[in-house]
This record gives structure tokens, C-alpha cells and sequence, in this order.
């Protein structure tokens, strides 16, 4: 018996298909909270990503794969050799036992064991309707995002600048998170420019659970037995246990942080999450563990690295070309939804670790 799960976001949609609830369940609890996912049945209208455990078409697929000249990349921190022949293209991931035939339209995934089969159907689905978006003129950036009453504040940057402290600092007050680290954007008529979640798992370092108060409640579920996302690395789940709280580096120095599904944000950790918003205002926030928190006398606007397209993505490389060609990327398109940005009111940030300091700088500001 095949079960499904439809996924929708802003008036596109995929459907998620496999031969066990495991992987239908996932797709539905990973997008429910942020996008609008529910149970389906055929006929299913607009893309399908077909899951299955299948071990004997697993090993077919890969067979072919190795038959064929390939490349290599790595997706989602493991690697994958594909091959593409026109429109359609087939790949496997060893490491996960994953294998994927793609035809536009219908993206079939076969695999060993439930949970790979499930994060790997989840991935696509987003990539899938990610192009659908992409096609309709919403663009990512590199921002988490929190609402309230509808109206939206990012805070912008690169890799460690602040962006999640921010977020969770303001939805810890009062405040509903939409999206960490990436969300969809596009200009609205008459409205400025429109927010929408990109629906992943958010990491949050130890430390910063700590400063949040969140760190008990964490341990005690780890404790208990919960798991949090299976991506999050053993090393966080050992120092949760024995109750180490200091900030976790891996041996090439990155740190290792705790990782939240989008439904355990609102179990775990008692956040309220926002399923879309109307841009208000734009952060840029540093940290510095010393500094009393401010407001710097400058600031910036949104550049063309804050943005994310085929040549920035690190994570998940567009292997079955699901991207439609320029979008996201257009000139025309990336200056006016700069423009629109730019009318914003924006301001640089520095935060220090002194949480309450913190917290009053930033509803002080956003509450203006």
C-alpha cells in the first residue's frame, strides 16, 4: 500500500509517495509547522517524489550508475556519483544506500532502511518545490527571519555573524520564527517585499542553548531517550548527556551544535513559528563575546553575497537540474528586489553574551 503526503507553499506543491509511513510522516512533521503539508490521495496533481524501500532497485540503479561516466559531488555532507542524459539523470549515495531516477516531473528514490529513505525524500521535496518558488520569482536569502502582527525582521550575514542568536533571542520574546538562516523573498506590489520560510532543521550551539535557558530541557528529553534530528552528531548527543555546556568544536575547528527538526522548535524548545510575513526591517548583527551590546553609527545593504543561487549553494548542489535557468539570479530581478530591500530600515548590530542586554537592545529596535 503506497501512502502520501502533499506539500504546498505559496500555491505550488509536491507530493511525497512511499510504501511505508515512516517516510510520509517525516515529510509531514518536517513541513507542517512552516509550510502546509497533510495526507493525499491519488490522483496527485504537480511533481511527485516516489520513496520507496526497495533494496533490489537499489542495487539496479546503482549498477547503472557505475556504467555510466558520472561526477561526483557531495549533497548533504555525503557524497553522490550521478549521471545525466538529457532531461532525465540517475544517482546513488553508497554511503546511505540511496538511489534516485529522475523525469521531469517525477523523482523516484530507492533505498535500504526507512529513516536515510525519509531525510533523503524530504530533502528533494524542498529542492522540488524550491524550483517551483525559484519559478515564480521568489529568490533565497541568507537570513533568519522572526514575525509579529505580520510584519517581518531579518538579520542578515554570513556563517557565525549572529542571525540565529538573533532570531531565537526575539522569538524567546514574544516573537514568531519564520525561517533560520535561509528564507524565500520576493517583491509584492504595493505590499514591499513578502517572506517565506525555507523549511530545515536549525542548529543551535550549546552555549547558545545554555544563555537561553534552553540547555535543562534539552538534556532532560536527551535523557529520557528522545532523539533530536539524525543529522545532529553523536559528539552533541554524548555532551548533552554528561551535561557539558561549553561550546563544542569538531577536530578541523567547526562547531558542532545540537540540531532541531522545525517540529521539535515547538516541542523542545517552546517557539511559535510564523508561516510567512511582509519585510519591516533588516538586521546585520556581529558578535562580540565582550562587547556591550549596540548599535553601530554604520550600517549596510543587502548585497549579492547575501544571496543564494547556483554557485553559492554549498549544501545541496542542483544535480537533476531542477532549477529553472536564471532564476533567482536575474539581474532585473535581483536589483529590484535589492531596491525594495534597501527602503527598508536597516541597522548593524553588535551583541555581547550578557542575554538580557541583549534582549533589550533588539525589542528596544525593533519595536521602533
Amino acid at each position: 500500500m503506497n501512502h502520501a503526503t502533499r506539500i504546498t507553499s505559496a500555491g505550488r506543491q509536491v507530493t511525497v509517495t512511499s510504501n511505508t509511513t515512516s517516510v510520509t510522516d517525516w515529510a509531514l512533521s518536517y513541513f507542517g509547522p512552516w509550510w502546509n503539508a497533510g495526507a493525499a490521495s491519488a490522483p496527485f496533481p504537480g511533481p511527485v517524489v516516489a520513496a520507496d524501500v526497495a533494496p533490489a532497485e537499489t542495487a539496479k540503479i546503482a549498477r547503472q550508475v557505475a556504467g555510466y561516466a558520472h561526477e561526483e559531488v557531495v549533497y548533504a555532507n555525503s557524497p553522490m556519483l550521478y549521471a545525466a542524459d538529457g532531461p532525465t539523470a540517475t544517482a546513488i549515495q553508497p554511503a546511505d544506500n540511496l538511489a534516485y531516477r529522475y523525469e521531469p516531473g517525477h523523482l523516484r528514490i530507492a533505498g535500504h532502511d526507512e529513516l536515510p529513505l525519509a531525510l533523503a525524500a524530504a530533502r528533494f521535496a524542498r529542492e522540488v518545490l524550491r524550483s517551483e518558488l525559484l519559478g515564480d520569482g521568489w529568490t533565497i536569502l541568507h537570513a533568519s527571519a522572526v514575525v509579529k502582527d505580520g510584519l517581518t525582521v531579518m538579520a542578515l550575514g554570513g556563517k557565525g555573524s549572529g542571525k540565529t542568536t538573533t532570531a531565537l533571542l526575539l522569538a524567546r520574546s514574544g516573537w514568531q520564527l519564520l525561517a533560520n538562516d535561509r528564507v524565500f523573498v520576493r517583491p509584492s506590489a504595493g505590499r514591499g517585499v513578502d517572506v517565506l520560510p525555507w523549511p530545515a532543521a536549525a542548529a543551535v550551539g550549546l552555549g547558545l542553548l545554555d544563555a537561553l535557558g534552553l540547555y535543562d530541557g534539552v538534556r532532560e528529553r536527551t535523557l529520557r531517550g528522545e532523539h533530536l534530528h539524525p543529522t545532529q552528531a553523536q559528539a552533541v548527543t554524548k555532551a548533552l548527556t554528561e551535561g557539558r555546556r561549553l561550546p563544542l568544536f569538531s577536530g578541523s575547528g567547526k562547531e558542532l551544535k545540537a540540531q532541531f527538526a522545525p517540529s521539535q522548535l515547538v516541542t523542545w524548545l517552546d517557539l511559535t513559528l510564523a508561516t510567512e510575513g511582509r519585510a519591516a526591517r533588516l538586521l546585520f548583527p556581529s558578535i562580540d563575546p565582550a562587547a556591550i551590546p549596540r548599535i553601530e553609527s554604520a550600517t549596510r545593504v543587502v548585497a549579492d553575497n547575501d544571496y543564494f543561487n547556483a554557485r553559492t549553494e554549498d549544501r545541496y548542489p542542483d544535480v537533476f537540474s531542477l532549477t529553472p535557468p536564471e532564476a533567482g539570479t536575474s539581474r532585473v530581478r535581483r536589483a529590484s528586489l535589492t531596491q525594495a530591500l534597501g527602503r527598508l530600515p536597516r541597522h548593524a548590530i553588535t551583541l555581547g553574551h550578557d542575554v538580557k542586554a541583549n534582549v533589550d537592545l533588539l525589542t528596544e529596535l525593533v519595536d521602533r
